[in-house]
């Protein structure tokens, strides 16, 4: 057993209660800015020696999430969508003013890591500003947990089939029991919301959400891993005791909170 993945766990995990229930939306904004660009941070510097990202950019785009509720949320999606094509020219215009000295590879991984990081991650505070958020944003959460306990104790003790040579320790019996695990979390939290709080959740409803951003989650699991493992790197860095550094923690809710998102206003 790792001593500091449960101790860094039983530590973060108040905080993130705390934060997410007692928090306003300014709050939740400002703290996925900070974290956004902490794990901008972790992701600029796996590419050292491989290429030279813009790195103001994505800090720039990790500050503008602080925003996205001081501007009317009518034009939210409007003002992002602009954001996009300029950031582009922007990073084009850093490629003929530096004479090439940054190249299409750096402005690419920059790009990706501002779509990656910042625009995933911005879904998380819009799912918490929507109405019943401070409840709805517990499925990011309980697909994202449940994924992550299960999978890490079945595969642990039963898992003998590889999945990926991307990642290697993962197994299909903890990929299995990682859906299983979102789908446990998820139908507890909607026992708790009807049964404590006067909710009407539906269990099936909730159910074929967890499910599918459980797999959602786990994609974007093995998508940090390509990434590691295209840098040569174990972990994004030590910042968090037994878990490596943030987002190496956020790998799967960045998949999953746009997927939250769509499925919420969907269903």
């Amino acid at each position: 057993m790792d001593i500091k993945r449960w101790v860094s766990a039983l530590i973060g995990m108040p905080l993130v209660v705390i934060i997410l229930v007692l928090g306003n939306t300014y709050v939740v904004d400002i703290t996925f800015a900070i974290v956004a660009g902490l794990s901008l941070h972790e992701y600029f510097n796996a590419f050292k020696g491989k290429a030279h990202p813009v790195i103001w950019m994505g800090y720039v785009s990790s500050f503008l999430i602080a925003l996205i509720h001081v501007i009317p949320v009518q034009h939210a999606i409007t003002i992002v969508s602009v954001l996009i094509p300029i950031g582009i020219t922007i990073l084009f215009l850093q490629v003929i003013l530096s004479n090439m000295k940054t190249n299409i590879n750096d402005i690419a991984i920059t790009f990706f890591g501002i779509c990656y990081i910042s625009l995933f991650l911005m879904f998380v505070p819009l799912i918490h500003a929507m109405e019943y958020g401070k409840f709805l944003v517990w499925l990011v959460l309980a697909a994202a947990w449940g994924t992550d306990i299960l999978a890490y104790l079945v595969g642990k003790t039963f898992g003998k089939h590889k999945f990926s040579e991307i990642s290697p320790n993962k197994t299909i019996e903890g990929c299995i029991a990682g859906v299983i695990g979102a789908v446990l979390f998820g139908a507890g939290l909607v026992f708790v919301f009807n049964h404590v709080f006067n909710m009407n959740f539906s269990y099936v409803t909730v159910i074929l959400i967890e499910i599918i951003l459980s797999v959602v989650g786990q994609i974007g699991d093995f998508a940090a891993s390509s990434i590691k493992r295209y840098v040569g790197i174990k972990d994004f860095s030590n910042l968090i005791p037994g878990h490596g550094g943030m987002l190496d923690r956020l790998d799967s809710i960045i998949f999953i909170a746009p997927f939250a998102y769509m499925l919420i206003r969907l269903l």
